[in-house]
């Protein structure tokens, strides 16, 4: 079902104001939670693969293993982005969520104040092996500075640009876009005979947001100031959205129907041979399962502005990307949550469930395999250390992806429909949507 942008954001606002007062309880040393169901747990898994069918395939027999050493059993769910930030705030309301979660890592900050989830003080970790074991920069998304982080880091991953190697031979293109207006030439050389340049997931909050504020920080600008409050229609901001969707309804280099995009179709297009390019995290496996070998694409930084290269400021190229671990609160099970994130923050498990997802582990021991030194996670540990940046860590972040995220999808599908993109409809969207954040 969609929602329109007005009432994703009333609903994410009042779902977090409630959450605060349903699920702020807790004990002082732990945070919350009892051992009433010692032998279940109920995790919520967020889809990394290329369908939910295949996150069922590769953690399964990781969740089996759990079960075997521990008795304890594990009813998994994989839920898709398109449903997943709802789906939590709706449990953090109720105070009827799994016991375990995934949350993207910009959400920490959002779900942390809700008072939700189990923070992660100096008994927790020592629970699981200790805070040491894990990469500086992944704590450091895992949750608002100066308090206990709420989740741990489970898989770190940047965009990069994947190109199809073939496309570009046939096309006699020698090498991909490294700014972006070499992106828009390339692009409309590749654009031609039912085949298209870029793909895109349009109809995807959270993968809006993502470009957005990587182009933001390329103009300069920020969606929310020093003060933590929104500055969504600032220039920069407006330049930035207008650019991005640009690339469908001006540079025509993005195929109309990606407007519609929210499930990973455009990685199976890129496959399947229909587009040229696509921005992605740790795209990998999913190339591999739709049929794609190894040196069938290649990997790059993600574009910048001319003239300049991958680094801070306008070098920015890549959000800090992430998939952290949660506990609830009010888990039936604390014992359990916890020896299950040990597991799956082990050394080995780091290594089996990074691979199988090609992204990189934020468990430093697990960095050492040379599963982990190939050409696209070469690329994305190198943007993660120089040219990415963190999205706000601020309490209305979720809130933030909602409203902007669904205003970049209602430009796109104006895009698609013909309908004129300019810097004033742009503008009033970004302008209605901090509005929103206000009311």
């Amino acid at each position: 079902m969609r929602r329109t942008r007005a009432a994703a954001a009333a609903v994410t606002a009042s779902l977090l104001a409630a959450a605060a007062t349903a699920c702020g309880g807790g004990t002082a040393d732990t945070g919350g939670g009892s051992n009433a169901a010692p032998k279940e747990l109920t995790y919520w898994a967020s889809n990394q693969g290329p369908d939910l069918a295949a996150d069922q395939a590769a953690l399964g027999p990781e969740l089996k293993k759990f079960e075997e050493r521990t008795g304890i059993k594990v009813k998994l769910e994989v839920v898709p982005w398109s449903d997943l930030l709802n789906r939590i705030l709706a449990a953090t309301a109720s105070g009827q969520g799994p016991d375990v979660l995934n949350i993207g890592n910009t959400w920490s900050s959002s779900l942390q104040a809700t008072g939700a989830l189990l923070p992660w003080n100096g008994e927790n970790f020592a629970a699981i092996g200790g805070k040491d074991r894990f990469v500086e920069s992944a704590i450091g998304s895992a949750g608002a500075a100066g308090q206990d982080p709420a989740a741990v880091p489970l898989y770190s991953m940047a965009y990069a640009l994947y190109y199809n190697r073939k496309m570009f031979q046939e096309a006699g293109i020698t090498k991909p876009p490294a700014t972006w207006d070499e992106m828009v030439t390339t692009g409309q050389r590749l654009s031609k005979d039912g085949k298209w340049a870029l793909g895109a997931e349009g109809a995807n909050l959270s993968n809006n947001i993502h470009q957005a504020f990587v182009l933001a920080k390329q103009h300069g600008a920020d969606f929310f100031d020093a003060a933590g409050k929104p500055a969504f229609d600032s220039p920069g901001a407006v330049d930035a959205v207008k650019q991005y969707v640009d690339l469908m309804a001006k540079d025509k280099i993005i195929a109309p129907g990606n407007a519609e995009y929210a499930q990973n179709q455009s990685l199976q297009d890129f496959a399947n041979g229909k587009t040229a390019m696509v921005l992605w995290q740790s795209a990998a496996s999913s190339f591999k399962s739709h049929g794609m070998k190894e040196g069938d694409w290649g990997v790059a930084p993600v574009p910048v502005p001319a003239g300049g290269t991958p680094g801070s400021g306008p070098g920015t190229n890549s959000m800090v990307a992430g998939i952290n671990l949660a506990v609830f609160k009010n888990t039936d099970n604390i014992d359990g949550s916890l020896a299950f994130v040990k597991f799956m923050t082990s050394d080995d498990e780091q290594r089996i469930l990074n691979k199988t997802y090609g992204s990189i582990p934020p468990v430093k021991a697990a960095q050492s395999d040379p599963a982990f030194s190939t050409e696209d996670l070469t690329v994305l540990r190198t943007t993660l250390g120089t040219s990415a940046a963190p999205l706000p860590q601020v309490p209305q972040e979720s809130q933030f992806e909602t409203a902007v995220g669904t205003a970049v999808k209602e430009l796109f599908a104006d895009a698609a429909a013909g309908r004129p993109v300019t810097t004033e409809s742009v503008k009033a969207k970004l302008t209605k949507a901090q509005q929103q954040m206000a009311s």
